[in-house]
């Protein structure tokens, strides 16, 4: 190591002011991927961070529910052997980690963009405009490319290395549940945001890894305790996969098997995919067991049934060997969560710690064997499926596991690259089977004496409930496997997976007295030979819950008229092109038959509902209902708690709320003309109210003539008051 006769800061300054910058992206900058059922967000420095201030957001899945969020963080990486900088400085090691805090000291984010195959569609509801707010989510419309979304994140370093990374998300129902990330290392020799190449070496040695530690899932974090919600308690395990792992398949073998894989692949032989992965594991001393995360204080219903990880897809054996290397990554395994390398400042005074991170990389854990490797986390350290052990105690670090994963090194001459492709992805228990698997634990945990039997996934019997319970949950590692299985033959394929029709280009609900009108144009894809119609489904209550379909209809058909909603709920909709399946009919990718667009492009999120005409009289105005009892819910609106509705209103007033003592509570401004208003029991500040009396004073805010006399119903400024009771 030693200083050349160029002094670092002043160099270095040159370089950055040097040329024109073609592109700077804001470190804090982000792309949203909204399209299927896995969600998440990607950030411009080529690392992510769930953290949003109030919560960790990210890898959204089932995204039709709230609080599925399972992301934590990325803690990654980027380390190269005997390198001279542009100051001239050399180095026995340099290493940066990808963070936020690295951006324009190592790393400069120079594109993130988002391109869309097709615009997505507008949706309404009663003239409001429902996808309004995401209309930034892409960049650019690209219709030649295969994936419905592509993300695109270049990121320069002062290593001369630029980071590509390019993820394909797909919208089909049997892979909307995965992102396929291609990562790209060049060595471009841009050491800042401009693209002017300073350095013309060979890259040795390059390394690149990351942990990454998921929650499994937020909503959990209610169910069970908060610490949940960084990881805490999230088990880590792996598909044993490589040349070498003890019992593993031969390299010939592993790749006749990726060759040969279909829908009927059993799961065994999908296990040699190479993968690691996180789902829930126990709380240390709690009083049931944890594992899917039971609602016990409510209707047991599984709140993380999530095994969530990343395969490895492809890994280059070097710069100028494209073909898949069996023996990459160089680590699979786990590693304490807030055990990790730091690279100071990234200067020369760090490089003592820079050696360290670079050994990280090359697969040593950092901190001691005791806080990683490559062996299997959880079944090396439990003996059944229903072991209290707490994955936190194992290793000791309250920050939880991470999913570790290490490459390298190669070595990168001037303008080569090395690629590395992973998928991430989601999978476990359906909604309605973690519904029900739930409720019959929850009836046995209630219940000592309750000792089943309890129908186990093979058709067996148990009358252990949570011997019962916890076999349902691990069959979602088989689903997690399956998905990756489905990436991988995508991949593959390049990307040849069978497409369903594009969706309405526009999709509006409007709220009438009689019925609730669905108004469409038509799928671009309509003139398709395969093209069969679309589907309607339909929630009420609420958007989070499950959707029923109550229509299908031919090719050709632009409307549909919901005349069975009642008085005083709400309904949400979506709306689908579907095809025949005559073009999904090899089993290759997916299970044969009919293909329909993703929920998610016209799926309501605000409510429709049946209008009253306006009252005809201030005498006729009526509170349902009253009183209010919370403990009556299923005989009010049910799935909307604290809903309560005012009748036969004036079609234009303010409705104002006040306490007994004379405080006003809530305003209220009505002027669709209807005679209907909800009003969901929150102050102005929204606060549930509490149990009391309560006032609801009307005033008219414009004259009501009746359409047929023209009389005065009721005049501007007119009044009235109701007594509400609620009852908590």
């Amino acid at each position: 190591m030693k200083y050349t006769l160029k002094t670092f800061a002043l160099l270095f300054l040159i370089v950055c002011l040097s040329g024109h910058a073609l592109s700077q992206v804001s470190a804090t900058d982000r792309r949203y991927v909204r399209i299927g059922s896995l969600q998440t967000h990607f950030n411009a420095y080529f690392g992510k961070r769930a953290w949003n201030n109030v919560y960790y957001e990210g890898m959204i899945w089932p995204a039709d529910y709230l609080y599925q969020d399972n992301d934590v963080i990325q803690r990654a990486w980027i380390g190269v052997d005997e390198f001279t900088d542009a100051a001239g400085y050399e180095w026995e090691k340099w290493a940066s980690y990808i963070t936020l805090g690295n951006v324009d000291i190592s790393l400069f984010p120079v594109r993130l963009r988002q391109t869309a195959k097709f615009p997505s569609p507008t949706v309404y509801v009663d003239g409001n405009n429902l996808t309004a707010p995401y209309e930034g989510d892409v960049d650019a419309i690209n219709p030649n490319q295969i994936a419905d979304r592509v993300v695109e994140n270049i990121v320069n370093t002062t290593a001369g290395i630029t980071m590509t990374m390019r993820v394909h998300a797909f919208s089909q129902q049997y892979h909307d549940n995965y992102f396929i990330k291609e990562l790209v290392f060049t060595n471009t020799g841009y050491v800042g945001y401009d693209s002017v190449r300073v350095l013309n070496e060979t890259i040795k040695g390059l390394r690149v890894g990351w942990g990454t530690r998921y929650q499994c899932s937020r909503e959990a974090g209610y169910a069970i305790t908060g610490a949940i919600t960084w990881g805490k308690h999230s088990w880590v395990s792996r598909s044993r996969f490589k040349a070498g792992d003890p019992g593993a398949m031969p390299y010939t073998d592993y790749h006749s098997n990726i060759s040969t894989l279909t829908e009927s692949t059993p799961i065994d032989q999908l296990e040699w995919i190479r993968c690691g992965y996180s789902f829930l594991g126990q709380v240390d001393g709690w009083a049931f067991d944890n594992v899917g995360g039971p609602y016990a204080s409510r209707d047991g219903r599984l709140t993380a049934p999530h095994f969530v990880g990343t395969g490895v897809l492809h890994v280059d054996k070097s710069a100028s060997d494209h073909s898949d290397d069996p023996n990459q990554p160089t680590m699979l395994g786990w590693h304490a969560g807030d055990t990790y390398p730091s690279t100071g400042d990234v200067k020369p005074a760090d490089e003592d710690k820079m050696v360290i991170a670079y050994q990280y990389l090359s697969g040593q854990p950092y901190g001691g064997t005791g806080k990683g490797g490559g062996n299997l986390f959880y079944e090396d350290n439990v003996t059944s499926i229903t072991d209290r052990v707490d994955p936190s105690t194992v290793h000791g670090d309250g920050g939880g596991t991470n999913v570790w994963i290490t490459y390298g090194p190669f070595d990168i001459p001037p303008g080569d690259s090395v690629k590395i492709v992973e998928v991430e992805a989601i999978n476990g228990l359906s909604r309605p089977m973690c519904e029900q698997i739930g409720r019959r634990w929850k009836q046995a945990y209630m219940d000592p004496n309750d000792k089943g039997p309890f129908t186990l996934p093979n058709g067996s019997t148990t009358d252990d409930k949570d011997v019962f319970k916890n076999t349902w949950v691990f069959t979602g590692r088989d689903s997690f496997l399956l998905t990756m299985s489905r990436a991988l033959r995508n991949y593959s394929s390049g990307f040849q997976i069978p497409q369903p029709p594009r969706p309405p280009e526009v999709f509006n609900v409007e709220s009438k007295g009689d019925r609730i009108d669905l108004i469409w144009t038509p799928s671009p894809d309509e003139g398709e030979s395969n093209f069969a119609g679309y589907r309607i489904y339909r929630a009420i209550s609420k958007p989070d819950t499950i959707f029923d379909l109550i229509a299908e209809v031919p090719a050709g058909t632009q409307q549909y008229y919901d005349e069975s909603p009642a008085r005083g709920f709400s309904y949400y909709y979506y709306i689908t092109a579907y095809s025949d399946g005559s073009r999904n009919n090899d089993g290759i990718y997916n299970p044969t038959g009919p293909l329909e667009s993703t929920r998610f492009y016209t799926k309501t999120t605000e409510p429709a509902y049946l209008k009253r005409q306006a009252g005809e009289n201030l005498k006729d105005i009526r509170v349902v209902p009253n009183p209010f009892n919370i403990r009556a819910e299923q005989l009010q609106y049910t799935g909307e708690d604290d809903k309560i509705m005012f009748l036969n209103i004036p079609g234009n007033c303010i409705i104002r709320i006040f306490s007994e003592r004379g405080d006003l509570i809530e305003t209220i401004v009505h002027d669709d003309g209807s005679g209907d208003e909800t009003w969901k029991s929150l102050s102005s500040s929204r606060q549930v109210v509490v149990s009391g009396i309560y006032i609801a004073h009307f005033e008219v805010t414009e004259d009501q003539e009746d359409p047929v006399t023209g009389d005065i119903l009721y005049r501007k400024g007119e009044t009235a008051t109701r007594k509400i009771i609620i009852v908590r």
